[in-house]
């Protein structure tokens, strides 16, 4: 029987039903054909994204952006890492289900470059993690959409540095058949000021790869994931470019409590 990782949280961080989420990416779309000023960001071919996990009310027209970019990649598996919010994790968890549900369908998880990876590196298996975890869990619906064909694989970290993270990441990007998804949230609960002010802190390290801010200046939840995918940029010689910044506010009104939102491609 094949193990299956359930989409536990379809109709809380997005649509359960394909066709509303199918009319949401359509509004988004018409969005960015309507407004964006710089077409070629389009034409960019990724290796790697930054991608927000939060509600898509919040957050869903930030990484819809990053996976419409992300389908002009020819890989054939996506490498999704994100942080774990819900339980206590040493190091990284890679997922050994079979498959990963989305409202679109099931995504195959490609057991046979997980071994491959493991023999060079060392992770662990926390089940409980992975059926809770929505950092990576709000990624698979877009890469259903728009790379339907792709296998994935899941890895979730806790405490760890990001130079062992950078190792995994260097690795994964010598296989041209491979692209990676890095989901990471920006500042947390400040009023919009505060938090637009720390945000562009994350923005100037990724756009520039200036991982002194990034170690200094930065607040997020996945910084760990980003600082390892910037240094993997300097050492490869990789590109970045912004795709996309907001808050909550934008969309709850709401700005005294505020979450910021990035996407940004590598390549």
């Amino acid at each position: 029987m094949n193990k299956i990782r359930r989409a536990v949280n379809k109709g809380r961080f997005y649509p359960a039903d394909p066709a509303q989420f199918d009319e949401m990416i359509g509004y988004w779309n018409n969005i960015i054909d309507n407004n964006l000023k710089d077409n070629s960001i389009l034409n960019i071919i990724p290796g790697a994204i930054i991608s927000p996990h939060a509600g898509y009310i919040f957050s869903g027209f930030t990484a819809n952006i990053a996976y419409r970019v992300l389908a002009n990649t020819k890989a054939k598996r996506i490498i999704v890492i994100g942080p774990s919010h819900h339980v206590y994790i040493k190091g990284i968890s890679i997922s050994k289900f079979d498959k990963y549900e989305t409202p679109y369908g099931y995504l195959d998880i490609d057991l046979k470059y997980i071994q491959t990876i493991e023999d060079k590196f060392e992770f662990s298996f926390d089940t409980q993690a992975h059926f809770l975890e929505h950092s990576t869990e709000t990624q698979m619906p877009f890469i259903k959409k728009y790379i339907p064909k792709a296998e994935i694989i899941e890895m979730i970290y806790g405490n760890l540095h990001d130079s062992k993270l950078l190792q995994i990441i260097k690795f994964i990007l010598k296989d041209p058949d491979n692209a990676i998804v890095i989901s990471s949230d920006l500042s947390h609960f400040h009023n919009l000021e505060t938090a637009e002010a720390i945000d562009q802190n994350c923005l100037t390290g990724v756009v520039n790869k200036n991982l002194a801010i990034l170690n200094s200046d930065c607040e997020a939840c996945g910084l760990t994931g980003i600082k390892a995918i910037i240094k993997a940029s300097i050492d490869f010689n990789l590109k970045t470019k912004l795709l996309d910044y907001r808050t909550s506010a934008d969309a709850s009104k709401d700005t005294e409590r505020v979450v910021g939102y990035m996407s940004a491609a590598i390549y």
